[in-house]
């Protein structure tokens, strides 16, 4: 509920500025242009798993036109035991749907954050609604079932703040069918009934909950990854953070500090231009603002707004055999000005097939509690030519750890 002194939040028992905290990334997407194309990079080169597919085909009703517009088939994939940390929808049948940006390089399919509870994404819509920020849609989706509100930021990006994402378990299946009818198209009542008790539902009515889809790749682990045999030589532990090239770096940050809640950690100026580092738990960044201008000069697609997104690796001896590992399939990779990623040492950047960059690596800063990020002078840099190994930071493996067994 709202403070009597000044403008303040209870939430959770701490007074805060806005209804909510956001505490990571919870998950992102892309849309591209060929979705089969680009799912053999992602699943088979690094490595995300199938959740569950979706097709969007049957919501375009002309059937003249969804015959243009190819596959609708897009897929909710994972790294961990989140339903989704990453997504691969159709962008022609996506755009013919519409609700999204008209802009023709917003390609981010959504930028999603998690909250700690229902009651804080119910109270982050009433606010953002309040300030008339734009919304697309809230309540509860499946696949994934996870409570939600949409807001876009000043670039048309579509952002999501969440609260309980579906997760897989040991069996590798996700949940069947017969929970999407808990599905919801707009803001829901408080309280709702727990996940527990919606299971419990579903098993009084005889559902089967291993009919749910389990991902099968066939491919030879043949790479030892920490003493676990893998079908590549690394594993993605966490994502993020998100990269993005905005019209007006202003008022992009207006929206992820003040509106979001973000906090700046750091502020870099190359080759004349604005670049700002934001993060939302202990990670030095989670968001990087980038003004579009500096696109072209970096020589990135100009299909996208996105400068990268990225992907965490479980160490630096992984992050080098990924790179021999990509290059050896093929995958064009990149380095860009270590000055634009400040709290990353050693990271290089592979292109989907749509032209996405994909920023890997192994280490990021971590930000204690006086809020300040480390010196630039005491930080490692990376050098011109990799090492086998490198000296370790106070908080080298810092940060949120990677739950699970790797494979």
């Amino acid at each position: 509920m709202e403070g009597s002194a000044a403008k303040k939040f209870n939430v959770s028992g701490v007074w805060l500025d806005r209804p909510f905290k956001i505490r990571r990334l919870g998950h992102f997407g892309f849309n591209v242009k060929d979705v089969e194309t680009c799912l053999k990079f992602y699943r088979d080169l690094l490595g995300f798993s199938i959740s569950d597919p979706i097709d969007f085909g049957p919501r375009v009703k002309d059937e003249e036109v969804r015959k243009t517009l190819g596959s609708g088939i897009g897929y909710f994939m994972r790294h961990g035991s989140d339903h989704h940390s990453f997504v691969l929808f159709p962008k022609r049948v996506l755009d013919e749907l519409g609700g999204r940006s008209g802009r023709e390089d917003v390609t981010i399919n959504q930028i999603t954050w998690q909250v700690g509870s229902l009651r804080e994404v119910t109270g982050a819509e009433e606010w953002l609604r309040n300030l008339d920020n734009p919304i697309r849609r809230s309540g509860r989706d499946t696949p994934g079932s996870n409570w939600h509100v949409y807001p876009f930021d000043p670039d048309d990006n579509i952002n999501e703040l969440y609260y309980g994402i579906e997760q897989i378990g040991w069996d590798g299946y996700s949940k069947p069918a017969v929970f999407r009818q808990r599905g919801f198209q707009q803001t829901p009542d408080l309280p709702q009934m727990s996940e527990y008790d919606e299971v419990q539902a579903a098993l009084a009515e005889g559902a089967d909950l291993t009919s749910g889809t389990r991902d099968i790749v066939d491919l030879e682990p043949k790479y030892d990854v920490g003493g676990i045999l893998l079908p590549r030589p690394f594993k993605i532990v966490r994502i993020g953070p998100v990269r993005l090239f905005v019209d007006d770096v202003e008022a992009a940050l207006s929206f992820y500090r003040d509106r979001m809640g973000m906090r700046v950690t750091e502020e870099v100026t190359y080759e004349g231009h604005r670049c700002v580092f934001l993060r939302v738990n202990t990670e030095h960044h989670s968001m990087a603002l980038y003004p579009k201008a500096l696109r072209a000069e970096l020589g990135l697609s100009e299909h996208s707004a996105c400068m990268a997104f990225g992907l965490q690796v479980g160490g630096y001896d992984q992050l080098r055999n990924a790179m021999s590992f990509l290059q050896e399939n093929g995958v064009e990779i990149r380095h860009l000005p270590p000055e634009l990623f400040p709290g990353i040492d050693y990271s290089a950047f592979a292109l989907d097939p749509d032209g996405h960059a994909l920023q890997l690596y192994y280490y990021m800063e971590q930000i204690g509690w006086d809020g300040q990020p480390r010196p630039s002078e005491r930080r490692a840099h990376a050098a011109g030519e990799w090492p086998e190994a490198v000296e370790p930071q106070p908080d080298t493996f810092g940060g949120e750890p990677f739950l699970g067994p790797l494979g």
